[in-house]
């Protein structure tokens, strides 16, 4: 952990102190030269009169209302009165509390507050403190910025409090910051091979090892040292955050925790994900579940094991094998794949609203007929795609154990027209990578085998199982559907050159707000199943799929 002992941000000016009184120029919004008087109160300011307290205030905030709001509230924190900021702030009580904290538990002391330069009700700001325990001080400097409102009842301007104000690392109610002995020794995270993992040499793996440590820190035989960090709340835990580590003020001694990742794969993730806009993959070993790599372009959440994203149309395999078990469909039975098709009250259509005539199912699952599926929805009971889900690809029962925190999926019973949207990934279903990798895989074995990310031997936990597996032929003509579009439908132009055993299915996800969909590819080939996500990058052959493949081609 030694590579991450310093998380600060210098600030590019430095306040300029005139008779005790820090000033600073704020540009923008009509906005000129504002203080953090001594007092915490706007300089020049006349008291309001009983009539004017009583009047309600609406419109717009003007600059001077943000101006002073905020020079209140920042003056009153960096002299130490808690009490004082947390009356400028629209939730008093919370912001007491934090503040209270900030300096009692983080022992974050000698602070300055530096104001920049507004942008409307937005006031960034940077933070130099320092952090001392015993006999130790450290630096500390980070930036975060708040925001200005008119107070519920009132109108009365307000900073809108957050955690996120007093440190952008907050991320909800609960969260605090704390200085002392670490709560858990720090980790020496290794692959299969034996080698280090730091986040310098494998940048999406930050949030990875910062959940390695919070699991393992005291079972892997290291010891603590004394740090600055994040303890999260309830709300955060509940989301399945870990803590985190902002100063690290003496070392610890690590203790030693092996993952099943694999280097060469890991080194490669990292590269495609990188090239590729917003975009995540996880490859997984197919007969074990173990996790050879798994990467994210953008490194501050673990979106490919902890985002809950519609899958778009790589739904439409586990979808697939419902309609197959209740004889709605097969493989090379004649299906309809109409251009629209309507249920409940919803009108449904195929991309570039195409349509096949007289063709089969293998073709609508090939070419990824969303009417193919949206017209058996009413066949089908509410809670059926659950059940599947559930019983036979593990997914939506939140049992996983992959050694780090996960999302496990989630598909929702839904009615009407949202149930025929979750057919084909959209309604209420969520998954990311780390679910549709393995959805490829329990196809390709035949049997679900939770992922997972530390050998369950390392602290004798016990990993998620399926119910039931689905029957010979149901499996037989579903890996018939991923062969044929791996060949010849839309995943054909990414698997091109993949050899071996191989299936696949692509899937575009519509997001409300979002000029492209998010491009899926799931993908299997031998012993080996990924799957990668692109957020607002079109058709997911097209995008996430050369990432897919590439690791396949690689691993193979």
């Amino acid at each position: 952990m030694g590579n991450r002992r310093r998380v600060t941000e210098r600030r590019r000016t430095r306040p300029v102190v005139l008779g005790g009184v820090i000033a600073a120029v704020v540009a923008g919004a009509g906005a000129g030269v504002w203080a953090l008087s001594g007092d915490g109160t706007a300089a020049g300011d006349d008291a309001r009169t009983t009539a004017a307290a009583k009047k309600v205030r609406s419109g717009p905030l003007s600059a001077a209302e943000v101006t002073a709001t905020a020079r209140r509230f920042l003056a009153a924190w960096q002299q130490g009165r808690p009490a004082e900021a947390a009356a400028a702030t629209d939730s008093a009580a919370s912001a007491r509390a934090l503040l209270t904290s900030y300096a009692k538990d983080a022992r974050i002391t000698d602070v300055t507050l530096t104001p920049g330069a507004a942008s409307g009700a937005k006031v960034p700001f940077s933070v130099e403190a320092t952090v001392v325990f015993e006999d130790v001080r450290e630096p500390l400097a980070y930036d975060s910025e708040l925001t200005v409102v008119r107070r519920d009842g009132d109108g009365e301007p307000r900073v809108a409090f957050t955690p996120a104000v007093v440190h952008p690392d907050l991320a909800g109610d609960g969260d605090r910051l704390v200085t002392g002995e670490a709560g858990d020794p720090p980790v020496r995270a290794v692959d299969r091979d034996g080698g280090e993992i730091t986040a310098a040499k494998y940048p999406s793996l930050g949030t990875v090892l910062d959940g390695l440590r919070e699991k393992y820190g005291k079972k892997a035989g290291g010891t603590a040292g004394v740090e600055l960090r994040v303890v999260r709340g309830k709300a955060s835990k509940a989301k399945k955050l870990s803590g985190k580590t902002l100063l690290e003020l003496t070392e610890g001694t690590p203790g030693t925790v092996r993952t099943t990742l694999d280097p060469e794969l890991q080194v490669l993730a990292e590269k495609q994900v990188e090239a590729t806009g917003k975009a995540s993959v996880v490859l997984t070993r197919v007969s074990t579940g173990e996790i050879l790599a798994v990467a994210n372009s953008g490194h501050g959440f673990n979106t490919a094991f902890q985002g809950s994203l519609a899958p778009g149309s790589t739904m439409k395999v586990i979808t697939s094998s419902l309609l197959i078990e209740k004889g709605l469909a097969a493989a090379d039975e004649e299906h309809p794949c109409p251009k629209y098709f309507t249920y409940g009250g919803w009108k449904f259509q195929n991309d570039d609203k195409f349509e096949i005539k007289d063709g089969t199912f293998k073709a609508s699952f090939a070419r990824s007929c969303n009417t193919a599926f949206i017209s058996q929805a009413g066949k089908l009971p509410d809670d059926a795609l659950t059940k599947q889900a559930q019983e036979v690809f593990g997914l939506g029962r939140n049992d996983w154990a992959i050694g780090v925190p996960s999302f496990d999926g989630a598909v929702p019973v839904q009615s009407a027209a949202p149930k025929a949207a979750s057919l084909i990934g959209q309604g209420g279903v969520r998954m990311n990578p780390l679910n549709m990798a393995s959805v490829a895989a329990t196809v390709k074995s035949g049997t679900f085998h939770q992922p997972y990310l530390v050998a369950p031997s390392v602290d004798d936990r016990t990993l998620a199982t399926a119910s039931r597996t689905l029957s010979a032929g149901t499996l037989a003509q579903l890996r018939e559907l991923m062969a044929y579009t791996a060949v010849h439908g839309t995943a054909a132009e990414a698997m091109a050159g993949v050899g071996g055993d191989t299936g696949a299915k692509t899937g575009s996800a519509e997001v409300d707000g979002q000029k492209k969909p998010n491009g899926w590819f799931t993908a299997y080939r031998d012993d080996l199943a990924a799957a990668g996500v692109v957020q607002a990058g079109g058709h997911g052959g097209d995008t996430a799929g050369p990432i897919v493949a590439a690791l396949l081609k690689a691993a193979g």
